[in-house]
């Protein structure tokens, strides 16, 4: 093996340059932060809703289930709306769908509700809180796809 040359045994490998990393508010950092403010908004109102109708305990959970139907059905509205009608902002999705719906809908309340229930000797009541929940949440997303559709290919016709 030849010995290197004395001239370029101290010069540097002629190595690649550093990939440039993308700032994050360029990447996904918009899109966390709407997540987050839609989310903290959705949350918030979830939170009055809950103090506006509290449930009495061993009562059905008539919030949060009005809560969750009312959710499934504007966020039906809303896919439809953002995916058939309308060229949306790519933050509009996150902020509204994700973030304020998101916060708003709280299954995991749902969960736990029914565990409640459960618990405190009312299962005939948590079972029909969890068939009724999740009827009336699937029938609100198909009604609202189903309206706003019908909506829109009337509006197109005129």
């Amino acid at each position: 093996m030849p010995a290197p040359d004395a001239d370029t045994a101290d010069e540097p490998a002629d190595l690649p340059a550093p990939a440039r990393r993308s700032s994050v508010w360029r990447g996904q950092g918009p899109v966390v932060a709407a997540v987050s403010v839609g989310g903290a908004l959705g949350a918030s109102a979830r939170y009055g809703a809950s103090l506006l109708w509290p449930t009495h305990t061993g009562g059905f959970p008539w919030t949060t289930f009005w809560v969750n139907v009312v959710g499934c059905f504007v966020i039906g509205a809303f896919m439809v709306v953002i995916t058939e009608a309308w060229a949306a902002h790519r933050l509009v999705r996150p902020f509204f769908g994700t973030g304020v719906l998101g916060g708003f809908t709280t299954f995991s309340t749902y969960a736990v509700d029914i565990q409640r229930l459960v618990d405190t000797g009312h299962p005939r009541t948590g079972l029909a809180y969890l068939a009724a929940t999740l009827v009336a949440a699937l029938a609100a997303v198909w009604l609202a796809v189903t309206a706003v559709r019908r909506v829109l290919a009337w509006r197109r016709r005129r």
